[in-house]
């Protein structure tokens, strides 16, 4: 058979193993899944996952479950489901099967059965405490529990009278009998069911023992037919245990192999679950939705473009040990994306009048949408002569080669005319209130006519008349990592992750649809919504890496 080329080592090792034939009897049809607990929100780590899952089906014309690892019933909810099934779709995937750990909650019982009658799982009556006490060190071998060998009657009918409800929450659990010896304290008699008296989202009040994750996972992706489980590095301790747990069930060959890879891991990114909870329950951040948090649900929201992340992982590549990742290679994966699809727009965070002095009456420019598209469209601009320009973009003492704004100096207004400076109004306390302008109405943009009157910069502006008053908001990470690099959770966390700006934009702005992407010149990327009466433009990123400067 004709095999891709391998790009990385999974797919490497999956080569060799259809070349061995390992598959033969199935066709050679590869299956893998992504399997997330619905108990909260997918963040930007999961996309990484998610490309080399949804990678390896493409690649292979494999089969991908998209599967709920729902066996800790106290946490999860139909609503993560949905917005689990959302952000995928938002992202572009598609899966082939929708399954639930919970559809296997009848097999997973009737293995543990299996385990216990094959004498290799009991029933322990040891606390969670006393069994993490007892089960030893890297240095240092488990204490057996007082229960390890009760006899294959003794532990069906405990574990029946589990089921049945007989026992409160923490009373028993079922333990694998494997080696308290181990190297790996994964293998050192693992929890494989608890009695959890609490309904499942799903299942009701059918169940009140529940299996554990290490058991339910490695069953689900046997059950299913799955080749290869793909998951993180975290994950390389429990394979053996991963491994044990199929081979005691008696799955048939071939059975599931399990690969790890590094996981996503960038500067100034918080991806901890606990931690991005905790900034929403303390209200640091509006919501899972908040365009500073690393969500799925915050990068959409704050615009980033779903093609934009799989770009980004693209190039991150799949790795077998840890490293890091700079945001700013994000932060340019972002760019590329927008600068090709985005239009251009004009706004003013920071606005200060200029009023030329020798226009009268109005007229519409011709403004380009996008000059990266290479279409060549154009949208009108109506221009009075009175306009507000950045702050930033006038000097009334230049530094040397500045390319703007400044006493004597000229400078083009984007897409109309180029003026020069002639005056300058203060106010009281020694700030620009106004800026007189003369200019040249031979230097159009767009004319045919040639003016030796020439301008070295380039500025953006909003028409007095016409321009409407904007909202913008404008973001920095959430964590000073460069800062503190080795500090905890709260002594890393920016302050000044969120500044809003209150100025000037075009109103062509307000007339698009919400969610809307701009450029605006010299300013960034922004995305454009409505709250209530005001138009917020919020940034996505900026036009280049800025952070560490």
């Amino acid at each position: 058979m004709e095999l891709p080329e391998a790009t990385n080592f999974i797919e490497q090792i999956i080569n060799e193993e259809l070349e061995a034939g390992k598959f033969a009897s199935r066709n050679n049809e590869i299956v893998v899944r992504f399997p997330p607990e619905p108990n909260g929100y997918l963040h930007i780590g999961h996309v990484k996952a998610l490309c080399i899952n949804f990678g390896v089906k493409e690649r292979y014309h494999g089969k991908l479950n998209l599967r709920m690892d729902d066996t800790n019933p106290a946490k999860e909810d139909y609503k993560y489901v949905e917005s689990i099934v959302e952000a995928i779709k938002w992202l572009g995937f598609e899966y082939d099967n929708l399954v639930f750990a919970s559809d296997y909650y009848d097999k997973l019982y009737e293995i543990a059965e299996k385990y216990i009658k094959d004498g290799n799982a009991y029933v322990c009556d040891l606390s969670a405490d006393e069994i993490t006490a007892t089960r030893g060190t890297l240095t240092e071998a488990g204490t057996p529990s007082p229960y390890r060998d009760r006899s294959v009657e003794e532990n069906l009918r405990l574990f029946r009278e589990m089921k049945a409800g007989v026992y409160p929450d923490g009373a028993k659990v079922l333990r694998a009998k494997i080696d308290m010896t181990s190297p790996n304290l994964n293998m050192r008699d693992p929890v494989l069911y608890r009695i959890a008296h609490v309904p499942h989202y799903r299942q009701g009040d059918k169940w009140c023992i529940y299996p554990m994750y290490d058991f339910a996972h490695p069953l689900s992706d046997a059950i299913e037919g799955v080749t290869h489980s793909l998951c993180s590095l975290e994950f390389e301790n429990h394979r053996p245990l991963y491994d044990w747990v199929i081979e005691k069930a008696g799955i048939p060959a071939p059975v599931p192999r399990q690969i790890e890879f590094a996981r996503l891991n960038i500067t100034n990114v918080l991806m901890s679950k606990r931690y991005l909870k905790k900034l929403v329950d303390e209200g640091i951040v509006r919501g899972w939705d908040d365009p500073r948090m690393p969500t799925l649900l915050g990068l959409k929201n704050r615009g980033v473009p779903p093609k934009a992340l799989k770009k980004f992982c693209a190039d991150v590549g799949v790795a077998k040990n840890y490293g890091v990742v700079s945001a700013a290679q994000l932060d340019e994966c972002i760019r590329d994306e927008l600068n090709i699809t985005a239009e251009r727009a004009m706004g003013v965070l920071n606005p200060v009048k200029l009023t030329i002095t020798n226009y009268e009456g109005e007229e519409e420019l011709e403004f380009e949408k996008n000059p990266a598209d290479g279409s060549g469209a154009t949208r009108p601009v109506k221009f009075t002569g009175s306009v507000y320009i950045d702050r930033e973009d006038f000097s009334l003492d230049p530094p040397p080669k500045f390319k703007r704004l400044y006493k004597g100096g000229f400078v083009r207004l984007k897409a109309a005319y180029i003026v020069r400076c002639d005056d300058v109004r203060l106010n009281k306390d020694g700030q620009i209130e106004e800026i007189m302008c003369t200019y040249f109405p031979e230097t159009r943009s767009g004319s045919e006519v040639k003016s030796e009157i020439k301008a070295k910069g380039v500025i953006q502006w909003v028409d007095a008349k016409y321009g409407i008053d904007v909202e913008y908001r404008k973001y920095r990470p959430l964590l000073n990592d460069e800062q503190y690099p080795d500090q905890d959770y709260a002594e890393r966390l920016n302050p000044d992750s969120e500044s809003i700006l209150y100025g000037k934009a075009e109103p062509y702005l307000a007339e698009s649809e919400d969610d809307k992407r701009f450029q605006l010149m010299r300013t960034g990327y922004y995305k454009k919504c409505r709250e209530g009466e005001r138009t917020v433009l919020s940034e996505i990123v900026s036009l280049k890496d800025n952070f560490n400067k």
